[in-house]
């Protein structure tokens, strides 16, 4: 079996999976890299950049590296090559976990209990609780469900369909060594500056994909094309920038402005300010759906590219066999 045909094959049985299921309840991968990178940390933490890429290297490397490994063992059987795809695509991807959070928080303000939204909001992004009344959560979970959208599903199968099992488990490495070690505290701020960088590269073809599938998905095509052309370079974020913007113009709302984070207060320019309105909980649920229209989108896009780029490299593959 061709290894498009084993992506293709393999992440969809794997979104479906997360789809029933969510995130693996116990042995999570994703838990036990974390875990193996805080040890790496403890022994190489110096307060310099070089050591932190070292650290980045480590971590990330090693885990494509045996995750290279662990392919080419099964390269030649397709029903473990399937299956290893699957058990791979379900363990990186977060959708279901993502939207279940934003879900049980959009509950919370509908039935008025803002302490309760105040509790979970940790569960799904790094906000200062405490500061945020109901319509602030509510911005702040549709921010989250729309980064998100990106971080924990389009990017992985976007890296997926290019390098297959290593590609996703590179993906979601560099993604968890970013949110562990790539934030601009005192500790972090030259020792996670590699895993910040290289998460933005990772993250930079996902993150287009997730917007230009919010403009299709989202019912309002021209005000998310028109939010992300003029709101997305004004965002810190090379790549949240554009995935905020153009879910704010599909969901006709404002994103962005004030955020507080652990006593970091930040001043955010307001995304789909001329054409959006107020957050409110209701929001919450559209962003959720519109989330799971990408995601779906995103599947078909990365299978089909990738089958569509193994049809176009196997002539040249022949060409070499007789020439051999």
């Amino acid at each position: 079996m061709r290894a498009d045909r084993l992506f293709a094959y393999g992440a969809t049985v794997g979104l479906v999976a997360d789809a029933l299921f969510g995130d693996p309840r116990r042995g999570h991968p994703v838990a036990g890299f974390g875990r193996a990178a805080a040890r790496a940390e403890a022994l190489l933490w110096r307060d310099d950049r070089g050591r932190g890429a070292l650290h980045t290297l480590v971590c990330a490397g090693g885990a494509v590296g045996a995750a290279a490994l662990t392919a080419r063992a099964v390269r030649d059987r397709p029903a473990l090559a399937v299956a290893l795809t699957a058990a791979t695509t379900w363990s990186v991807v977060g959708g279901t976990s993502l939207g279940r959070e934003a879900r049980a928080i959009g509950g919370a303000l509908a039935a008025g209990d803002v302490e309760t939204a105040r509790e979970r909001l940790p569960h799904l992004c790094g906000r200062d609780p405490q500061s945020l009344d109901g319509p602030q959560i509510a911005r702040a979970v549709v921010e989250s469900v729309a980064e998100n959208t990106s971080d924990a599903v389009v990017g992985a199968l976007v890296w997926g369909a290019v390098g297959g099992v290593p590609g996703l488990v590179g993906f979601r490495a560099v993604n968890t060594l970013d949110a562990m070690v790539g934030h601009r505290s005192p500790r972090y701020r030259r020792y996670g500056w590699a895993s910040a960088r290289l998460d933005d590269l990772a993250g930079w073809p996902g993150a287009r994909l997730t917007a230009a599938l919010a403009v299709a998905a989202g019912g309002r095509p021209a005000d998310a094309v028109r939010a992300w052309r003029a709101d997305a370079g004004r965002h810190p974020s090379p790549n949240a920038g554009p995935v905020e913007a153009a879910f704010a113009g599909a969901l006709g709302v404002r994103l962005g402005g004030t955020l507080a984070y652990a006593g970091r207060v930040e001043h955010r320019p307001v995304l789909n300010a001329a054409a959006g309105r107020a957050v409110r909980g209701a929001d919450i649920e559209r962003a959720v759906r519109l989330s799971r229209r990408v995601s779906a989108l995103a599947l078909v896009v990365c299978a089909a590219g990738r089958m569509i780029a193994g049809r176009a490299a196997a002539p040249t593959a022949v060409q070499k066999r007789r020439r051999g």
